[in-house]
Order: structure tokens, then sequence, then C-alpha cells
């Protein structure tokens, strides 16, 4: 199933359109056409530009209701989400595992079921098992956007990640090059950057413990290096993940120290970029760990930004997935 498509829904006829009709689902960026992610990150650049100097709710999906269903802890993309469906005027309700009938045994189908009993048109879930939104979207009728789904994907984080790139890059993509280090394999984040990434002509360079380092990697058209001082030399940008201790089993790392010392990018390493390389992270930061504070908070630091662009970014996101129901309906 592409990425961002209904599971059932006729394909659309695009006639009297500049661009073909959207389809309702989000679910990860792999596949995902360069035409499609540039309409999304112009969409959600226009967003910035417009929340940058009115952040006055619009009414433009005042005839929606969004359900946020995070069935894993979640902060920055609870809260983005929320603000950007309030923004747009829709009707927001939020859940977490902790407050739904799955404690009591009930199924992930069930409890969907009976968010859109309830009116909902668009259902964002973040779950622990790899594969959950699309299974949910073969099995509603809703929109459903992944908000990340166990170690598969995370594909809004990879969005506002490309836009977040775009404005440091001048909107320039081609020829760019890229260093993610640290936890790969469990990093559904990472796995959306790459994909969106090299969909756009970046190359990508991995850096990590050979233990936390996905089996996939060559099939994810990326290269690896030895050493995050190999890897950070004349790129244009970094982004650090941060320790996924929880998806860890023991003994994939000796110690914290340790880790910092080989893989933690400090203020010596950030010189081997270029002068104008930019520095990303999504959150949320073991400071001192993967990045040195000085480097988190510093002058090539875009973190701020990428929480600033995530909700522009969401705004995109929920408003193709109204037109999408929108042009179903009619």
């Amino acid at each position: 199933m592409h990425p961002f498509s209904p599971a059932h829904a006729p394909a659309p006829s695009g006639a009297g359109h500049s661009h073909a009709v959207p389809s309702r689902h989000l679910l990860g960026l792999e596949g995902m056409p360069r035409e499609t992610l540039f309409e999304i990150l112009d969409d959600a650049e226009r967003d910035l530009a417009r929340l940058t100097v009115d952040r006055s709710p619009t009414d433009e999906l005042r005839l929606l209701t969004v359900v946020i269903a995070m069935f894993e802890d979640s902060t920055r993309t609870r809260v983005s989400f929320q603000i950007a469906a309030k923004r747009l005027g829709a009707t927001v309700s939020t859940f977490s595992s902790h407050g739904l009938s799955l404690s009591k045994g009930e199924s992930l189908r069930d409890t969907l079921h009976i968010f859109e009993a309830n009116g909902a048109d668009v259902v964002v879930v973040r779950h622990s098992s790899p594969g959950a939104p699309a299974y949910l979207a073969e099995q509603l009728g809703s929109a459903v956007v992944n908000a990340g789904d166990g170690m598969h994907e995370h594909p809004t984080q990879g969005l506002l990640d490309l836009m977040t790139l775009r404005q440091a890059w001048s909107g320039r993509f081609e020829g760019r090059r890229i260093a993610i280090v640290g936890d790969i394999a469990h990093s559904r984040v990472a796995r959306s950057a790459i994909f969106g990434l090299t969909t756009l002509g970046v190359t990508v360079t991995l850096a990590g413990p050979a233990t936390l380092m996905p089996a996939e990697v060559e099939r994810l058209g990326c290269t690896v290096s030895a050493s995050v001082d190999e890897a950070l030399e004349g790129a244009d940008a970094a982004m650090a993940l941060r320790l996924q201790r929880e998806r860890m089993e023991k003994g994939l790392l000796p110690s914290l120290r340790e880790y910092t010392r080989v893989w933690g990018i400090d203020a010596t390493r950030v010189r081997r970029m270029k002068a104008d390389a930019v520095v990303l992270h999504p959150g949320p930061v073991n400071r001192g760990v993967e990045l040195a504070p000085d480097v988190a908070d510093g002058e090539r630091s875009v973190i701020l930004d990428q929480v600033a662009n995530g909700v522009a970014v969401r705004c995109a996101v929920l408003r193709r997935c109204a037109a999408a129901l929108a042009q179903e309906v009619a």
C-alpha cells in the first residue's frame, strides 16, 4: 500500500486540478514521490508563514473531528498535532493507552471503531507495533495518520526534518550530505528521514555502534562510516538520535560514558562539518550523551526550528487528509 493512500479508495481523476487529488492516509514516506513531498512542504511553509504573524484559529477544518490516539508515551508529537488541529478549527479528542479499555482486554480494532462511531474523521495513532496504522487504515473509514509505529516509521517527523533542512539549505537538496549518528536500528525517525532525504537527492551517511545498525542498512541506500569523525567530515548536516534504551536488549552498549566518548557529537567534532552545516535532533535530547549541551544550544543547532516546523507540517498533513475525505464523499 502506498504510504499516503487509502486502503481501498478509487484512483482520483485529477480532472481540473494541477495536481492529483491527495489520498487520505499518511502511513510512511517510503515510496512517496518527490512531487508529493514538495507539495506537502510547500503547504507547510505557507502555514508557517501564516502562524508566524497570526495564531488565531481558522475554520478550514471546522466540520472535522480529529482523534489523537497515543498508545505509547508522546509529548512533542501529541501536542503538535493538538495545536495543528485546533489552529485549523477541528474538534480534537486526545486519548492515551492509560485511559483506554485496552487495559481491560479490548482489541485495537474495537477501540478505534469506537472512535469512528463517535465521529472521528481523522485518527492520528502512535503504537508500539510496526504496521498498526496500516492495519487500521484497512479497517476504518477514517483517515489514518501514523504518528510513529514501533521501529518502522514516523512520517510527520521525517517531513518536519525535511522542512528544516530545506530552510537551512536554501531550498537545495541535491548534492547535499547528512550524517545520521546513533541508535539507527531502533529509530523510526531515522527511517522516515532516510526515505525522504534519498528521494530528494541527499546522500545519507550512517554512523553508530555495530549493535545499533539495522540489518537492512544496504536496502536503505545509505553508506556506513566506521566513526563519527569520518561521518561528519565535510557533511552539510548532522542528525543525532536518542538512545532508545526502552527498546534495547541488554548488552548492546558497554556504557553511556563509552558511547558518548566514541559516538557523541561535541563542539570539536562539529567543526569537521562544513562551515554552514547544521545539527538536528528529533528529541528528547539526552544532553551530554548524544549531543554536548553547547552543541544542542549552539549556533548550528536547528532543534527549535524542528519543533516550530512540526505544527506547520501537521497542519499541512491534516488539511491534505481532509481534502481527500471531501473528494471521496463528492
